[in-house]
């Protein structure tokens, strides 16, 4: 069902004109007309719109069943007085009774109770998101009525995040929150204001008492952002990183010995996710972004011939990965993605010689499997120089290797890679049961490919298979006598 229908819908059940459009679509609302002043809500790209009842959420939601229940499902939330319904098209609408929470200390369940318009919009994180229009209003585009008790439309004018009430008192009462200031500082580019910017830094540890489910979700939104850096520096700067991410603290400074520096490297990563999030969209992709040096403060060496050195930072990165993602809660599959990024990233910068050879563009190919795009984008995003003759140099590197890719795959056929000659056949003519052996062999007909020895074809590879199957069974009888 499309919003304008919704709304439409609960106008009709609304007798007392008692149930509010509230939050983030009231300011995103604000924010089209400046540009769109004879703008239609319906304009509006949503799916997620929350309503206050002057009343019972619930029972107003099971008023308007009849109408939804066969294209959306409704579920019930009695503790809050809270009921949501999820339509088959995407969009998500929220009914919550008006109501006032209070919290204890080591938990963020409220005790609820009802109460007024303007103390529920009190509740609210900021105050451009505690602005309320009744349903009514907004069908009959009478857009001058909203309820503003916290002056948020001068707040969004202002470009400024700020809470309704005391900034300690919400983010005592919800830590989470304090990662919303910064992921919406980020999101609409805004500048959080100094107490509220304080309390943040005042009330960092509270964020403890979240799961780390919650917290993975506001990072990851953060990362979405358009510029996700004016986030990040506020994550680091408020100390909030050091209760979910204390390593990317580390990256941050710059050592000289003998009049020799190294960059800074939480500076460089910053930049590199700004970068990545101008090719994509992909969040765990700005995710490997943020991680791809994570490895280089525990490798970080100064030796009079080479200066600074970070040797093997992207291995233990890797590792570094699996620790972060673990706790973080993250999907495995995700894990497992970012880790691999994060494990080859320095390896197409080996690449940028014109002298490169089909082997070592293979084994790039190869390595990087269906990761190989992702890691390509990682790689140009690595590029952070401020001098603009190296950044497009670099930049053209990768365009010659991109050309050496397509290349290679289309001439060794690599789109798929492993051994052409199957295991099965291996033991047919070995006469070897499955087993350590065959796996030998399997492996030493892929590097041989890999390093041009023999062509990716079938027959050709076979034969290279009998020109060297009998050193791998000599050395099994060693084995086996020993």
């Amino acid at each position: 069902m499309e919003l304008k229908k919704v709304l439409q819908t609960i106008k009709k059940e609304d007798k007392n004109k008692s149930v509010y459009v509230v939050g983030g679509f009231v300011r995103d609302f604000l924010i089209f007309l400046k540009d769109n002043p004879k703008g239609e809500f319906t304009k509006l790209q949503t799916k997620d719109v929350d309503f206050v009842v002057l009343g019972s959420g619930i029972e107003f939601a099971k008023k308007l069943d009849k109408v939804f229940k066969e294209i959306g499902s409704l579920v019930l939330f009695e503790d809050f007085d809270t009921a949501r319904y999820v339509f088959e098209n995407g969009l998500e609408i929220e009914f919550a009774g008006a109501r006032s929470e209070e919290y204890e200390k080591n938990t963020r369940k409220p005790i609820v109770s009802p109460t007024t318009l303007e103390s529920d919009l009190s509740r609210r994180d900021f105050t451009v998101n505690a602005m309320a229009l009744s349903v009514s209003d907004l069908l009959d585009g009478q857009i001058t009525n909203i309820k503003d008790p916290f002056s948020g439309k001068k707040d969004l004018g202002n470009k400024i995040l700020r809470t309704p009430i005391d900034p300690n008192k919400t983010f005592f009462d919800d830590p989470l929150r304090m990662m919303r200031a910064v992921r919406f500082s980020s999101q609409l580019d805004f500048e959080i204001e100094e107490q509220t910017y304080k309390a943040i830094e005042k009330n960092a540890e509270r964020l403890n008492i979240i799961s780390k489910e919650r917290i993975s979700e506001e990072l990851f939104k953060l990362l979405k952002t358009k510029k996700p850096s004016v986030g990040l520096w506020e994550l680091y700067n408020t100390k909030l990183f050091d209760y979910f991410l204390p390593e990317i603290n580390d990256l941050y400074g710059v050592e000289e010995v003998y009049g020799q520096t190294h960059k800074n490297n939480l500076d460089h990563t910053f930049k590199v996710v700004d970068n990545i999030a101008q090719y994509t969209d992909d969040v765990m992709l700005r995710f490997a972004a943020l991680m791809h040096d994570i490895g280089k403060p525990n490798t970080k060496k100064f030796t009079h011939d080479r200066g600074w050195t970070f040797d093997g930072h992207e291995m233990l990165g890797r590792k570094m990965v699996w620790n972060i993602g673990r706790r973080l809660r993250m999907k495995k599959t995700d894990i497992i993605y970012v880790a691999k990024l994060v494990r080859w990233h320095q390896h197409p910068i080996s690449l940028m010689d014109e002298a490169i050879t089909d082997s070592a563009v293979r084994r790039l190919i190869v390595n990087a499997g269906e990761e190989l795009e992702g890691l390509l984008k990682l790689g140009r995003s690595d590029i952070t120089t401020g001098n603009p003759t190296k950044k497009e140099r670099r930049l053209k590197n990768y365009d010659f290797l991109e050309e050496r890719i397509v290349d290679v795959i289309e001439k060794d056929k690599l789109r798929a890679f492993q051994s052409p000659v199957r295991g099965e056949e291996i033991m047919e003519n070995c006469g070897l049961k499955p087993g350590p052996t065959v796996g030998k062999i399997k492996v030493a007909i892929e590097e041989a490919i890999l390093d041009g020895k023999t062509p990716n074809e079938h027959d050709i590879a076979y034969e290279y298979f009998l020109s060297i199957k009998d050193e791998y069974l000599r050395d099994a009888e060693d084995w086996e006598k020993a």
